[in-house]
């Protein structure tokens, strides 16, 4: 949402304060997306004013709506630490707030002062066809140093200045590094035990502020179980573990490759059949996996922050499936091809849509 928050109240300083007109704006993008998109349920991150944003989903037909926490507001205008929220048009029937492990976390070597950043929801959601599907919300632990240092600092010369602020950027980026990483664990370790208890499907979804690709997060997408006989490995990752939602949403693309016959290739593809051999063979026209378009752009780079994690039920290889993912969408046009007047009060994120399709 990038600070959703209504006026007179500011985000983190005094003067950040959106104008009523600004707010309308802001407001609009987001009613304008549901209106083009119409998700049936859709995950929110940096929200602060929660009243408004249940207003505003609800006069979209969105009659379910939940957050486990609330803004810190410090005086008594000023809010900071936004929450997490989730709008639905089917029944949410339970809400909780994902308590982590702490006896675990000091395993890990975490002090008994650790929490997530940002509380991370969980929304039971009575979805068509599969029935109660936990639902989880979360905005993992920024990239940002989470030490701070006086950039001006004038009882230090200019290069020792530069040195400090050099080490805080190198020690307080592994610690945000530390600290994302090991929500993304307690959480998995969370969503298993669950999983465990109630045997109902599982949605991950959020802006986890890190590539998937990255180590820091990959245990996200656990594909191995050591010394476990195969069979049972491939069983319970299978049926305990995420998949990442555009791969198998590739996966559903390529699997619908057509095979054809050289006679209706055309005259760029040369046949293979001899010559002296009237058989006619079969040529397999195999399809390039799409590029997976970035959900965030810094400066001259981008990457994929926001994702849809989704247990088997929605992978089309799996026996027992009910769903498979049938399209999936990055809407991105407020960030490669703006215009002020639409998209400058909108998200500095690419808003992530996948399309389920109940298998025949």
């Amino acid at each position: 949402m990038f600070n959703y928050l209504e006026p007179p109240n500011a985000y983190y300083e005094f003067e950040k304060i959106y104008t009523g007109q600004q707010s309308a704006k802001k407001q609009r993008w987001v009613v304008d997306y549901l209106t083009d998109h119409a998700p049936d349920v859709i995950g929110f991150q940096e929200v602060f004013s929660i009243d408004s944003l249940k207003e505003l989903v609800s006069e979209q037909g969105y009659n379910y709506f939940a957050v486990v926490d609330t803004p810190e507001v410090i005086d008594d205008f000023i809010y900071k630490r936004p929450v997490v929220a989730i709008a639905s048009k089917y029944p949410i029937v339970e809400i909780a707030a994902v308590e982590h492990d702490s006896e675990l976390a000091s395993t890990l070597g975490l002090n008994s002062e650790f929490t997530f950043s940002r509380k991370v929801l969980r929304a039971t959601v009575t979805l068509p066809h599969i029935g109660n599907t936990d639902c989880y919300v979360v905005h993992f632990k920024s990239k940002r140093p989470m030490i701070n240092v006086d950039e001006h600092n004038k009882e230090l010369a200019p290069e020792q200045n530069i040195i400090e602020i050099l080490k805080a950027n190198v020690a307080g980026g592994w610690g945000s590094t530390i600290q994302r990483g090991s929500e993304a664990t307690l959480l998995m370790i969370q969503m298993i035990t669950r999983r465990e208890a109630t045997q109902q499907p599982m949605l991950l979804m959020g802006d986890f502020n890190n590539e998937l690709a990255d180590g820091v997060l990959s245990h996200l997408l656990t594909s191995t179980l050591r010394f476990a006989p195969a069979f049972d490995a491939k069983t319970y990752l299978a049926k305990y573990c995420l998949n990442d939602s555009w791969d198998l949403f590739v996966k559903s693309q390529l699997s619908n490759d057509e095979v054809i016959s050289d006679e209706a290739i055309t005259n760029d593809v040369q046949s293979d059949c001899d010559s002296s051999n009237s058989q006619v063979k079969n040529i397999n026209i195999t399809k390039a996996a799409p590029l997976r378009p970035a959900t965030h752009y810094y400066g001259a780079s981008s990457s994929v922050l926001d994702y849809i994690l989704l247990s088997c039920e929605f992978d089309a290889s799996y026996d027992d499936s009910f769903f498979e993912v049938s399209g999936y969408n990055t809407y991105d046009r407020h960030l490669i091809n703006p215009e002020y007047d639409r998209d400058d009060l909108s998200t500095d994120h690419g808003v992530v849509l996948i399309t389920l399709k109940l298998r025949s």
